[in-house]
Formats: C-alpha cells, structure tokens, sequence
C-alpha cells in the first residue's frame, strides 16, 4: 500500500512540474520578445491553480489512465496538458519576427526535454532505494523522464492546436510557404477532432514510438 501511494504521488508531483512548467516556459520566451501578457496575468506562477484545466488535467488524465488499466495495460501511458499561457503572438513577431514566434512555440517542449536529461542523469543516485524517502525520489525521477518525454513527443504533433502545428506554421511564414500556413489555419477549428482520432486509434502507437525510444535510451527498459 505505501508503495503505490509513493508511486501515484510520485507520477502526480512529475505530471504538475511537466505540464506547469511547459506552459510558463511558453510565457517566458513570450516576455523576452516583448510580450508581457502571461506575465500581467499571473500566469508565470508556479502556483497550481494558475495553470490546472479541468479537462486537460484531470479529466482527460485519468480517463486515458483508467481506460489502459481496464485494457490490461502494466504501465499506462499518462499524459494531459495545463490551461494555455497568453501569448500576443502580434508582439512577439514585432520584435522577434516568426523565427522568435517559433522559438515561443517550441519553449514548453524544448523545457520537458531538459527536465527529462536531468532527471535521468539524477536516477542512479537513487537506483537502489534504502527507504521512502529515496524510493519517492527514485519513482519522481522515473516518472519525470517519462511524463516529460511524452509530453514533449505529444505537443510536437503538427496538430492545432498543439506547438507542433504552430511551429511548423511560423516556419512556414518565415520561408514564405504560404499555403502551409494558410492550411493550418483551415483545419485549426478542427484540430481537437483530429486530435482525438489520432489519440484514440492505433495511429498514436506510430506517433508515440519516437517517445518509447528515447525513454528507453534515458532509462535503459
């Protein structure tokens, strides 16, 4: 019983510091190109509340969660997202053009990657847990690696409305492709419907596979 609690807290406290911390990433990049809307919103906070959607972080969550468990899934897969950092994206193209749009487009995944490398090179401090304490920490970094890695494969989807599609759409702008970008914003009413096409068929096996690997490579199984 203490063990999945540690275990459940542990994938609880990874999927908060992922999710949070990707979004204020989002508003960070957004307020070094000029744009400080996030930041008059108070959405730059750590705090929780700030940042938790009701849907994307929990519902969402914990239907997918029990959803596996039911379809005999060891190891569900868990991942959501937080409510949207702000972002006047008119601003940042202004003083950074659609390369500095991209690069705030790119902030919160470029953040879960980083997470993900140093929580790997902390697991093997903590690979033979003597106690709670360093079994919590072991499982925290476990699930860091794997909460943020697929957090970071998922959101670079080219599907709006994830940063995947708006990265792909501002590169786009920046090479003056324009029918790209124009197509993007056609389907972008449709973005969450094929969003959960894809999520819900045997597709996002494909599309999650660049994610196995480099959890496999960070840890090793």
């Amino acid at each position: 019983m203490v063990l999945v609690i540690i275990k459940y807290t542990a994938l609880a406290l990874a999927f908060l510091i992922a999710i949070i911390g990707h979004e204020i990433m989002h508003g960070l990049v957004a307020k070094y190109y000029g744009d400080d809307t996030a930041s008059k919103e108070g959405r730059l906070s750590i705090n929780p509340l700030k940042h938790i959607d009701p849907f994307g972080s929990i519902v969402f969550p914990l239907v997918l969660f029990l959803s596996q468990k039911l379809a005999g899934v060891e190891s569900p897969i868990v991942f959501g997202w937080a409510k949207p950092v702000p972002v006047n994206v008119f601003k940042v193209v202004e003083r950074g053009g659609y390369i500095g749009a991209f690069n705030v487009s790119i902030a919160g995944v470029a953040y879960n990657l980083v997470i993900a490398l140093i929580a790997s090179s902390l697991l093997g401090f903590f690979a033979d847990p003597s106690g709670i304490v360093s079994a919590f920490l072991y499982m925290l970094m476990l699930y860091l690696v794997v909460v943020n890695v697929i957090l970071a494969v998922f959101n670079m989807f080219p599907i709006p409305p994830l940063d995947g599609a708006n990265a792909v759409k501002y590169l786009a702008l920046q090479f003056k492709w324009y029918e790209i970008a124009k197509f993007y914003n056609k389907i972008e009413p449709y973005g969450m419907i094929i969003l959960m096409i894809v999520l819900f068929t045997p597709i996002s096996d494909y599309l999650f596979y660049p994610a196995h690997l480099l959890i496999y490579k960070l840890i090793g199984y």
